[in-house]
């Protein structure tokens, strides 16, 4: 997909780019496929913001995608690609033999009237889903299960893949698009390529407004509060936020702090961190 430039008639129409749509070709979605969304502007039970910053925003229905792909030796034909208001990848509309419709992330090479199949007996082509057992290394893959069954939860964003890099007993070795290294169970299932779109990443929003289309209120830094406000606020002119490191504004670390728990069960399935660094 590429990138639509504007002219600058108004000083934020300069920088801003967006997609120009041409992988898509199907407008409205399957109304069988979405459900409503309840808005909630980051607020609790109990009418308080517990997530900052969310507000707003287009309305949109959430179209309901089928990470598991478990239905399994039956061929499906690609209807059309769709846009998601919900994600940053496009998604495809399937029909299988037998009548059944579902929405799949829409992979980089999938167009319309393309076959598409689950399961272990599956050919190895862009689309199509299989168990890791079935995938041969060094493939790219997305869309990947971390527990067998539940449904992809791993390398699901535009543009986004990872590589199959090695088998051995129970366990695949990915390299995810992160860097890291990990091991995943061999029954567990990921499709063939990688997620479309990929131009998602050169996108320049170009004016507030249009975050605020997104549900995204305005973020103030905090060292340009009072100091009642947030723990870097405060000061004559431009200063230092006056702490050993960046807080949050309750006053909790920020920016780097490592806070994933030593003694973490799936430590000990990666094999290098994307840093570099090996979990011990």
């Amino acid at each position: 997909m590429g990138i639509k430039k504007y002219n600058p008639y108004t000083p934020s129409r300069r920088n801003m780019t967006g997609s120009d749509f041409s992988e898509i070709t199907k407008k409205t979605p399957e109304k069988s496929l979405v459900s409503s969304k309840k808005k909630n502007a980051g607020r609790n039970n109990q009418g308080k913001i517990t997530v900052r910053h969310q507000g707003g925003g287009n309305r949109n229905k959430y179209r309901n995608v089928d990470f598991k792909r478990n239905k399994d030796g039956i061929p499906a034909r690609v209807l059309g690609i769709e846009y998601d208001p919900n994600r940053s990848a496009n998604i495809a509309l399937i029909c299988y033999a037998d009548g059944e419709k579902a929405y799949i992330l829409a992979p980089d090479g999938l167009t319309d009237g393309m076959k598409v199949m689950n399961g272990p007996e599956a050919e190895v082509r862009v689309g199509n889903c299989l168990p890791l057992s079935a995938i041969p290394v060094g493939t790219l893959i997305h869309n990947i299960e971390l527990y067998p069954g539940k449904g992809g939860q791993m390398v699901r964003s535009a543009g986004n893949s990872a590589q199959l890099m090695a088998k051995e007993g129970k366990y695949a070795t990915l390299r995810l698009p992160s860097g890291e290294m990990r091991m995943v169970p061999l029954e567990c299932r990921a499709t063939i390529g990688t997620v479309g779109n990929i131009d998602h990443n050169l996108i320049k929003i170009g004016k507030a407004g249009r975050k605020r289309h997104m549900g995204i209120r305005p973020t103030v830094r905090g060292s340009v509060m009072n100091p009642n406000d947030h723990p870097h606020g405060g000061g004559e002119g431009k200063t230092g936020i006056g702490r050993p490191g960046p807080s949050t504004p309750w006053g909790k670390p920020a920016l780097g702090l490592k806070t994933r728990k030593s003694k973490k069960a799936s430590n000990k399935l990666i094999v290098r961190r994307r840093d570099g660094r090996t979990i011990k």
